[in-house]
């Protein structure tokens, strides 16, 4: 059962069992119409401080500023230009997505969540905001993540590569390490993330990836032993559906990537 609505079956991560139900150990499962989550893709460490400024009151006009208003003899001040609107990146509503059969509640507090799984380094810089109070930074935010490794298997029972969690610090930021997921079953490639700004409440969703970076990265080892799809994202409803909003935008970083994303939540 992949985890869109289209009819994939299997029993393991290599077959598409990366469903939205809650088979699997620790399965919790969040209604995908439970919550209206906000999510702002950010392309650059920068992405805070520029979101930040997008979202917070409209800016003031002469008149508010102390300066005069607009008159007969005074033309009003010319609206934003085109390309001054484009700069200011817009708070979009994002598809969410459930957590899948291999999510487990593990609380395991870790900036690395290698251990010892091999593959294409990546960072992870992610900045938590809350929407409705301007995309303020949200601090001591719980942020999770969880994905399959370089051959698509996922761990499960006693073994916990390639999952941890890390809490916002002060200005909403966490690090995680971890490495460029591979592929498997039908599905995009993908990493899952959870969201927990307190005890009560909680935002599940994926990322994506650039197909033209999963190509490259799939010709290096330990990926390519495996033949990799010719289109790793195009054959996933899902992708087709959000990842607009949901896609990272890696790029190089030592011998790997490094990616930063704001999530914005309500």
């Amino acid at each position: 059962m992949a985890e869109n609505n289209d009819t994939n079956t299997g029993t393991d991560a290599r077959s598409g069992a990366d469903n939205n139900d809650t088979s699997g150990s620790g399965g919790v499962v969040s209604s995908p119409t439970s919550r209206r989550t906000l999510l702002l893709a950010a392309g650059s460490a920068g992405a805070a401080a520029v979101l930040g400024a997008a979202c917070a009151a409209p800016a003031r006009t002469p008149h508010a500023a102390g300066l005069p208003s607009a008159s007969p003899t005074r033309p009003p001040t010319p609206a934003p230009s085109k390309a001054a609107k484009a700069a200011a990146p817009a708070c979009v509503l994002a598809v969410t997505a459930g957590a899948g059969p291999y999510y487990l509640d593990l609380d395991l507090v870790r900036s690395d969540i290698t251990q010892g799984r091999t593959g294409v380094p990546l960072r992870l810089d992610l900045t938590v905001v809350r929407v409705p109070d301007g995309c303020r930074p949200l601090p001591s935010a719980n942020v999770e993540v969880w994905h399959a490794d370089a051959d698509g298997d996922y761990s499960t029972g006693k073994d916990t590569f390639l999952r941890g969690t890390q809490t916002t610090d002060r200005t909403g930021h966490c690090v995680f390490h971890t490495i460029v997921p591979g592929w498997y079953a039908g599905l995009a490639p993908h990493i899952h993330f959870k969201v927990r700004p307190d005890t009560h409440t909680e935002t599940t969703s994926q990322f994506f990836f650039p197909e033209d970076l999963l190509t490259q990265v799939y010709t290096r080892p330990p990926y390519a032993h495996r033949t990799p799809p010719e289109h790793p994202n195009q054959r996933d409803d899902r992708y087709r559906a959000a990842g607009a909003t949901m896609t990272l935008t890696p790029t190089p970083h030592g011998n790997g990537y490094h990616a930063a994303y704001t999530i914005g939540i309500t």
